[in-house]
């Protein structure tokens, strides 16, 4: 059974980009939800799994899962962008920001492909920095749409562009509220954690694993 994992930090840190309404509404009623049905439909399903990572793969090009995968990228995605965030902001290691220089001119040039990237996108869904070995690119994805699918592409961090993440706070600006979030709240620790992760230096994020019905944690292969 998955867990809804801890927010790594304290509600009310992210202000005045997050408040904490905003993130007690959104970590402990959307993620919430998202791990109560995923872990709902697996045990009507009789299915036991390793990883949060591995099921979503497996069940992404599958129609018959699609709730399934939904619920399960959508934890996934939520379990990343708690860890993309930070209320002790600093700039970005020396070799991610000689990449981010290289492929975006610099800081600012990311920041305005990211915030452009996630104003326009239409709907609900996610504004990604991936790598891919030391290539760096900005996309965005609709609903639980997540770079997991995407082969050998690793997340480096995340906004959620859905409007739950932000309307309380920013009423209905997306590209005020990504503008913020840039500035004050991406956790670029972690993005250079996962950009070693991607030039194959160590191991990326990943959902903590799931326990079983003893409240024990399970291992790959049990």
């Amino acid at each position: 059974m998955f867990i809804l994992p801890d927010l790594p930090y304290r509600p009310d840190a992210l202000s005045p980009v997050i408040s904490a309404e905003t993130l007690r509404f959104h970590h402990g009623k959307h993620h919430r939800s998202y791990v109560e049905t995923l872990n709902t439909l697996l045990d009507d399903a009789g299915v036991d799994p390793d990883s949060l990572e591995d099921l979503v793969r497996d069940a992404a090009d599958d129609p018959m899962r699609t709730k399934l995968f939904n619920n399960a990228a959508q934890a996934w995605n939520h379990g990343f962008f708690w860890e993309a965030m930070t209320a002790e902001h600093a700039a970005p290691e020396r070799d991610l920001t000689h990449a981010i220089d290289a492929t975006f001119g610099d800081m600012a040039g990311l920041k305005a492909a990211l915030v452009k990237a996630g104003a326009e996108h239409f709907g609900s869904g996610w504004a990604w920095l991936l790598a891919e070995g030391d290539q760096l690119r900005v996309i965005t994805t609709h609903d639980a749409g997540t770079p997991l699918t995407l082969g050998s592409a690793v997340p480096l961090t995340v906004c959620d562009l859905w409007e739950h993440a932000y309307y309380l706070d920013h009423q209905n600006d997306r590209k005020g509220f990504l503008a913020a979030w840039f500035d004050r709240l991406a956790n670029w620790d972690l993005a250079g954690r996962q950009f070693d992760a991607a030039r194959g230096r160590g191991p990326a994020w990943a959902y903590p694993a799931p326990e079983d019905r003893a409240g024990t944690v399970k291992r790959a292969g049990r």
